[in-house]
């Protein structure tokens, strides 16, 4: 069954995408939470004059998002947690504290665009994290893990 879908959705694709999907996927899980439409002939008409007139839109944000990619890559961060003797942190260092020091540095990202280089960070010591400003766009900041 092919289905346009409505909002992004992870691992399946991006808003307005005409994409592929099981039968039971489509009619169980994506058309009742809205997140796509069944793509009849007259649903991708409507569908492709939508993102005609889109294109031009898309292409301002996909500027400010490269523009914003561009001031990201001199950003270094220091995110304090508390630590064991050994170096080992109490908990984990997570999206939510990288936003809140990207927020300081004057930076406003959503802490679902931050992808961390392994599932939980739990030592000091320097990282990667990658961050998702535009589907065609994304940055790579560096950020340091201090003991507090």
């Amino acid at each position: 069954m092919e289905v346009i879908l409505l909002q992004d959705v992870p691992k399946l694709g991006h808003k307005d995408d005409i994409v592929k999907v099981k039968d039971g996927y489509g009619r169980n899980y994506l058309i009742p939470k809205g997140l796509a439409l069944i793509a009849t002939p007259s649903a991708k008409k409507v569908h492709a004059e939508n993102v005609k007139q889109r294109a031009h839109k898309e292409e301002k944000i996909r500027l400010e998002a490269i523009g914003i990619a561009e001031k990201l890559k001199g950003i270094r961060l220091t995110i304090g947690a508390k630590t064991s003797s050994t170096g080992k942190i109490f908990g984990s260092v997570n999206p939510i504290q990288i936003a809140e020091a990207l927020k300081e540095k004057g930076f406003d990202i959503d802490r679902k665009n931050i992808i961390l280089p392994e599932d939980q960070i739990k030592e000091v010591g320097t990282y990667k994290a990658v961050i998702k400003l535009h589907k065609e766009v994304k940055a790579e900041i560096e950020f340091e893990v201090v003991s507090e």
